[in-house]
C-alpha cells in the first residue's frame, strides 16, 4: 500500500512532468523526485529535446547524498538500448545506492519495457509501480499511443456556433470565438507535436498555424494535407520552414522546388475506392517519424474524413453563443446516417467557460468511427 506521503511525492513528480510537456517531443515529458528521511533532497524534469532525463537531472541537484533515498518517477528509469543518448538513468540510480523506487507506470518503448525496472530489482533496489498510475497515463497518452499503437493521439479542434455551424456559406468563419478562446487554442498547439490542416483551409483562409499567442519554446511540425499539390507559392504555411506536405501525387518537379524552400515532403498511398490520401497509413508514417501527438485545424471534409477513417481520439469544440442559421457550413462532411446506431459515440470529459465562450472536451468511444450497419 502506498502512503499519503508517496501520493504527494508523486503528485509533485508529475506537476514537475508538466515543464516538460512542450519540450521534451518525441521522448516523454517525465517528472522525478527524490526523497530521504522524509524531506526531498532532489529533483528535477526532462530536459528539452529529451535529455538529460529527468532522474539525471534529479540526482546532479541532489543537495545530500542520494544513497538510501527513495525515488519517485512517472515513468520507469530507461536502461541501456540501441537508441540510448546517454547514461541509462537505472545504471545511474543504481550507482547512487537508492534504496526504492516508486514508478507511476513501465515504460512500453521497446527499447526499455520493464528493463529498467529489471535492472534496478537486480541490483537489490526495491521497485514499486502503479502509484497515480490513471493520471500518468492520460499525461503521456501521446508517447504511449504512438509506442503501443503506432499511431499519434489525434486532437480535432473546432470552432463553432450554438446552432453547430463553422462559417457562414459564403465561407466567412473570422472570428466565430472570442480571443481568450483563440488564445487557449494556441496553448494547444504550443503542447502538439504537430499541427495541421488540409488543402481546403489553406486555400480558403490561409493560416499560419503557428504559436503566436503564448510563450513558446519550439514551434509544432505544420503539416499540409495537399493530395494533388495544389497549395500556392505565397500560402502562409510554406513560410519558415518546420513544414511537411503530405501528399498523393507524383510530381517530382513540384516536390524538389517545395524542398529547395526547406519544406518536407511526404508521398502517402491513396485510398483505393475514394482516391485519397490513406489516413490510417499517414497516422503510422507519422508516428515512424516520432510524432507523439497531432492538433488538426481543419473544415468540415477533412474532419469529417479522419472521423471515418477512425483515427480521432479527442474533440475539442469552442462553442461561440451566436446563431449561423441553416444555410451555414456544419462541422462534419460523414455518410447520411440512417440509424442511431450509426452514429459516432462521445464522451465528454471536461467543460469549462473560456471567455465569452464554452470549451467542451470529448473523447471518441471504441475505435473511432462507428459503422454501424449500413
Amino acid at each position: 500500500m502506498f502512503s499519503a506521503f508517496d501520493h504527494a511525492m508523486m503528485a509533485h513528480a508529475i506537476r514537475l512532468a508538466e515543464l516538460g510537456r512542450c519540450i521534451t517531443s518525441p521522448n516523454p515529458f517525465v517528472g522525478c523526485v527524490i526523497v530521504k528521511q522524509g524531506r526531498i533532497i532532489g529533483e528535477g524534469f526532462t530536459q528539452k529535446g529529451g535529455r538529460p532525463h529527468a532522474e539525471a537531472v534529479a540526482l546532479e541537484r541532489c543537495s545530500v547524498s542520494p544513497e538510501g533515498a527513495t525515488v519517485y518517477s512517472s515513468l520507469e528509469p530507461c536502461c541501456l538500448h540501441p537508441k540510448s543518448r546517454g547514461p541509462a538513468c537505472a545504471d545511474l540510480l543504481v550507482a547512487a545506492k537508492v534504496a526504492r523506487v516508486v514508478s507511476a507506470i513501465h515504460d512500453p518503448f521497446d527499447g526499455v519495457d520493464g528493463g529498467g525496472h529489471c535492472r534496478l530489482r537486480d541490483a537489490g533496489i526495491r521497485v514499486e509501480t502503479g502509484l497515480m498510475e490513471a493520471a500518468v497515463r492520460i499525461q503521456l497518452r501521446g508517447f504511449l499511443s504512438r509506442v503501443t499503437r503506432r499511431r499519434p493521439w489525434l486532437t480535432l479542434k473546432i470552432a463553432a456556433s450554438l446552432d453547430g455551424k463553422t462559417a457562414l456559406a459564403n465561407g466567412s468563419s473570422k472570428w466565430i470565438t472570442g480571443s481568450e478562446a483563440r488564445r487557449d487554442v494556441h496553448r494547444m498547439r504550443a503542447a502538439a507535436c504537430a499541427v495541421m490542416t488540409g488543402i481546403g483551409t489553406v486555400i480558403a483562409d490561409d493560416p499560419q498555424l503557428t504559436v503566436r499567442d503564448v510563450p513558446c519554446d519550439r514551434q509544432p511540425l505544420r503539416i499540409l494535407l495537399d493530395s494533388r499539390f495544389d497549395v500556392l507559392d505565397d500560402a502562409k504555411i510554406l513560410e519558415g520552414g518546420n513544414v511537411l506536405v503530405v501528399t498523393a501525387a507524383h510530381d517530382d518537379a513540384r516536390e524538389k522546388q517545395l524542398r529547395a524552400r526547406g519544406v518536407d515532403v511526404l508521398q502517402v498511398p491513396v485510398e483505393s475506392i475514394k482516391g485519397k490520401v490513406d489516413l490510417r497509413m499517414l497516422m503510422e508514417s507519422l508516428a515512424s517519424r516520432g510524432i507523439n501527438n497531432i492538433m488538426v485545424e481543419s473544415g468540415a471534409k477533412l474532419s469529417g474524413s479522419l472521423i471515418e477513417a477512425g483515427v480521432v481520439d479527442e474533440i475539442v469544440t469552442y462553442v461561440a453563443p451566436s446563431l449561423f442559421g441553416d444555410s451555414a457550413r456544419g462541422i462534419f462532411v460523414l455518410p447520411e446516417f440512417t440509424k442511431l446506431s450509426q452514429r459516432v459515440a462521445l464522451e465528454i470529459i471536461d467543460q469549462r467557460r473560456i471567455g465569452t465562450d464554452l470549451r467542451i472536451t470529448s473523447t471518441v468511444r471504441g475505435d473511432g468511427y462507428v459503422h454501424g450497419d449500413r
